[in-house]
């Protein structure tokens, strides 16, 4: 691809994506080059869907990661290369139903206790107690946390879409990550990696969540995004109300913030069918 793939590159900079968005645009392009071996600005609107049909039916990757190649090629065709309607057209997916397996609280507490790295525990305390994403647990520094009795806030810079916002602070993440303070001594991030002067890789924190469950014993509990959605789904059981759990996890919409959460069956055998209430007494 060569000057294209750069001008794309400088594009979706220009555009403010993420860095992980842009990777996977790339590697989407990427992939597109490989399987016909011409420019992807040479290939037609037949041989991309051509292309796309092959990734679902044949490769068996999930609903949202095929949605990604449909907005990679959207975005680097009608975006980009600014082809007219006529040239490049893809049908519209909506998303996923399937809703993941949810981490019940003592399956949760196997998972941040398993690590023998106490900062490895505090990274995952810190995912779960506060609903972080991996990203955002990566890039905290000293100043974000909030502290005082009267606070206990995590702050929340340039998160999804450039946003900041505050979530909550669990006081068992503060006594980890006092912990680590003592132990690894004061630096520019809070989790770092080799390299002191910079936050946790991604896939660094991906593989101590993954390690942690494997110490553990749990199984097909997916990757670190779901210590995240069970903060959602427990502070829901707990009666928590949606405005409270959209601030924390920093959604734009309520709406996001409903689909994201699902009641647990535990929860459910506690609550009684109006149908045996018929003829009781209301208030």
């Amino acid at each position: 691809m060569g000057e294209l793939r750069d001008k794309f590159g400088r594009h979706m900079r220009l555009r403010g994506l993420a860095e992980k968005t842009r990777i996977l645009y790339d590697h989407a392009i990427v992939d597109l080059v490989r399987a016909y071996r011409i420019a992807p600005d040479q290939l037609t609107n037949d041989q991309i869907q051509d292309h796309l049909e092959r990734i679902i039916r044949e490769r068996g990757v999930s609903w949202s990661t095929t949605n990604v190649y449909f907005a990679a090629y959207r975005c680097f065709y009608q975006d980009f290369l600014k082809r007219p309607l006529k040239e490049f057209w893809l049908p519209s997916r909506g998303r996923s139903r399937k809703r993941p397996r949810i981490l019940d609280r003592e399956t949760v507490r196997r998972i941040l206790e398993a690590p023998r790295l106490l900062k490895h525990r505090a990274l995952l305390t810190m995912v779960y107690g506060s609903g972080l994403r991996v990203g955002e647990v990566c890039r905290l520094r000293p100043h974000h946390i909030e502290s005082a009795p009267d606070r206990m806030l995590v702050r929340v810079e340039q998160g999804k879409r450039h946003k900041d916002r505050t979530t909550i602070l669990a006081v068992r993440g503060l006594e980890l990550l006092r912990e680590c303070w003592q132990t690894y001594g004061p630096t520019v991030w809070l989790f770092f990696g080799h390299d002191r002067t910079k936050p946790l890789p991604i896939p660094t924190a991906q593989c101590i969540y993954h390690g942690a469950c494997r110490r553990a014993g749990v199984h097909e509990a997916h990757g670190i995004h779901s210590l995240r959605h069970a903060f959602a789904t427990h502070l829901l059981e707990q009666g928590a109300n949606l405005a409270v759990i959209q601030r924390c996890l920093g959604h734009s919409s309520v709406s996001t913030t409903a689909q994201y959460c699902h009641v647990s069956a535990a929860a459910l055998r506690h609550v009684r069918s109006p149908a045996d209430t018929l003829g009781e007494p209301t208030e």
